[in-house]
């Protein structure tokens, strides 16, 4: 599992931008991703009571609840209304990929994790990598679009997952999965609630495309993909996995060149090659 966890993690979250296309066509991002943490939740309440897992103390429900909120309402959340305020795609990968950055810097400042030269090189070679993606496909559009409102709401998501990722490894690493899991959902669905009802009035229209986007977003990537990062952060320095988040964008324009015909230039697919050799260094041993 330990072998597999990366690339698995990798491919499966690199949908999420593909998802937030699809599902905010018939629905509020706020709305849409509620329903998207009560559902999982949902579904992983009802398998740990199924497969009798340990259950929380009430240290762990407290840290699961703010790691959720972090790693799931501020992240997607800030991704999601960014999007739907108009920020290009490209720019949303391009600030996201600050993320992994933020994350290595800081495990080493407050966790004391180890960062070898060749790491430090990775994450270098993964911020070019993510640049590179995210010129072409912005050179490829005719304009672009930043408010205000986008920008804070892309800073609330790179601060969100990077505070969310060295709690976890630092106080999350002993919470039971599922169950710690389910908590971080119930307590993001919480807060995106308080956000789609003032700002959208629950905006949700019950389509065939919403109600696929929705069951993808809650099976494959808020069931099986956090499962996955979750699993490896307990195994593994928070850097080495934040640097996977490097691939998303490369591999998130790849898909939207299948999917939506968006053009995918020579420079995304150097971009991708130097992104991938980066997270290789990354993810070495000390």
């Amino acid at each position: 599992m330990e072998r597999f966890a990366p690339g698995i993690f990798v491919v499966l979250w690199s949908t999420g931008f593909i998802v937030a296309r699809y599902g905010t066509r018939d629905a509020g991002p706020l709305t849409f991703l509620t329903l998207r943490m009560f559902f999982a939740a949902v579904v992983l309440i009802l398998f740990a009571q199924f497969t009798k897992t340990t259950r929380l103390n009430r240290q762990h429900i407290g840290v699961a609840a703010i790691v959720g909120v972090l790693m799931h309402g501020l992240y997607l959340g800030g991704v999601f209304v960014a999007a739907d305020h108009g920020l290009p795609s490209g720019l949303i990968a391009l600030i996201a990929g600050l993320h992994p950055v933020i994350t290595a810097v800081a495990s080493r400042l407050i966790l004391a994790e180890p960062l070898s030269k060749i790491q430090r090189r990775g994450i270098a070679l993964g911020v070019i990598g993510v640049g590179v993606v995210v010129v072409e496909k912005m050179q490829s559009s005719s304009s672009v679009k930043i408010t205000g409102i986008s920008l804070i709401a892309m800073a609330l998501a790179i601060s969100g997952m990077a505070a969310g990722t060295l709690l976890q490894r630092a106080k999350g690493t002993d919470i039971p999965l599922l169950a710690g899991t389910a908590v971080q959902y119930v307590s993001a669905g919480v807060v995106l609630c308080f956000g789609a009802v003032l700002n959208e009035h629950w905006q949700f229209h019950s389509t065939a495309q919403s109600w696929l986007s929705l069951a993808w977003a809650v099976l494959i990537l808020s069931i099986v993909a956090v499962l996955v990062m979750l699993y490896m952060l307990n195994r593994q320095a928070a850097a080495k996995v934040s640097s996977l988040f490097f691939l998303t964008p490369a591999l998130s324009a790849i898909e939207s060149a299948v999917l939506f015909g968006e053009r995918l230039g020579a420079f995304a697919v150097v971009g991708l090659l130097v992104a991938l050799v980066g997270v290789r260094l990354t993810t070495r041993a000390t």
